[in-house]
């Protein structure tokens, strides 16, 4: 357990980075914080592992004040990951994830061993290990520099705007990895970030902080966008929380219907209605076709449309598995009006619509389920 006691952090100049921040991060969450620049959220985050000492208060790491640890050993039990993953050019990867537990007096044979059954766990296969940084993609390197702060097998694990310096695409792919792997290790995670939809995706709590280093909110997801504390964290949270508050009700309640499918290669005259999904062998999405877009000939990749996000369900268990929101945000992002609904392997199972998920939404209401 991570404990800010008043904690203060103030700059020869006079400017107050974190003005008595009162928190507590629980053991095995992911706690988030986020808010614009200039708010003291790296800054407090960097107060963990004394990178930056404060000027009044104190914080606890499992009861203990951390001015009483010697800095360089109090890091070597902390993880931290920071935007441009920081690793060392002139070693490899391997090399690079293995350094804290050479430097924790492991042998070399052990810890290279470590590093590769690490990479392997952030989604790196053993190819990867004799490349160096420059050999990577940006989304690889943040893996590399995860796998390395999890080398000496830290409790809590500090990361700094870790996946903003990525393309959208790779910053969803390493949030779920993230997800994933705290549901494997339970680490005690502080996470900083500025986006707002990524703190309510990946904390268990989120704390808001104002310009100033001021503490606005701290509290759930769910309860931030049902409840937030004032103007500013309205504000901050956006107007459409409301939207955003869907991804914390379960879409059991939505029924998923008939879809028309249809194989590249056959004839768009077998088309039932106006849109089928094209499918390849394994009943997997490829697109939309329309009889109009494919004009009574054959079905190809040529005359596909986007079919918009996919809403995954749990077909072996009976009912779904995501958010109404996966399953509103693939009913309006599809051409035809209706959500591709895909099992667990990505094969498709039927449909949703807007309306569907909408009468879901009020049957959520009228039950109380909807956060208030």
């Amino acid at each position: 357990m991570i404990e800010f006691q008043a904690v203060t952090k103030k700059y020869p100049d006079g400017t107050v980075a974190v003005d008595s921040l009162d928190l507590t991060v629980d053991d095995g969450k992911i706690t988030v914080f986020v808010g614009p620049s200039g708010c003291g959220k790296t800054t407090s985050l960097r107060m963990i592992n004394r990178m930056i000492d404060p000027t009044g208060g104190t914080i606890l790491l499992d009861g203990k004040d951390i001015r009483e640890s010697d800095p360089p050993l109090l890091r070597r039990g902390i993880g931290y990951v920071i935007q441009h993953a920081g690793l060392f050019p002139h070693r490899t990867v391997l090399d690079n994830v293995a350094t804290v537990p050479l430097l924790t007096g492991t042998g070399k044979r052990e810890a290279r061993q470590k590093a590769g059954e690490l990479l392997e766990l952030v989604g790196l296969d053993s190819g990867f290990a004799k490349r160096y940084p420059a050999q990577l993609s940006g989304g690889q390197q943040q893996r590399v520099g995860v796998a390395r702060a999890l080398a000496a097998d830290p409790p809590v694990l500090l990361m700094d705007e870790p996946f903003s310096a990525v393309d959208p695409i790779v910053r969803d792919d390493l949030q779920q990895q993230l997800l994933r792997l705290q549901s494997e290790l339970d680490k005690t995670i502080v996470f900083v970030t500025h986006d707002i939809d990524e703190a309510i995706k990946l904390g268990d709590r989120v704390a808001v902080f104002r310009v100033g280093g001021r503490l606005a909110q701290y509290d759930t997801p769910s309860a931030l966008l049902a409840k937030p504390a004032d103007g500013f964290v309205s504000s901050f949270v956006g107007r459409d929380r409301g939207y955003r508050a869907l991804g914390f009700l379960t879409a059991n309640g939505v029924p998923v219907g008939p879809i028309a499918t249809v194989k590249v290669g056959e004839q768009a005259g077998s088309l039932d209605g106006d849109w089928a999904v094209a499918v390849d062998a394994d009943n997997k999405p490829l697109g939309w076709v329309s009889k109009q877009s494919a004009q009574n000939g054959e079905v190809s990749a040529d005359n596909l449309v986007s079919g918009g996000s996919l809403f995954e369900v749990d077909s072996a268990a009976g009912g779904t598995s995501g958010s109404l929101r996966n399953a509103l945000d693939a009913a309006l992002s599809s051409p035809s009006a209706v959500g591709i609904a895909v099992d667990a392997g990505g094969a498709v199972v039927g449909g949703v619509t807007a309306d569907t998920v909408l009468a879901a939404l009020a049957d959520a209401r009228r039950s109380g389920e909807v956060p208030t």
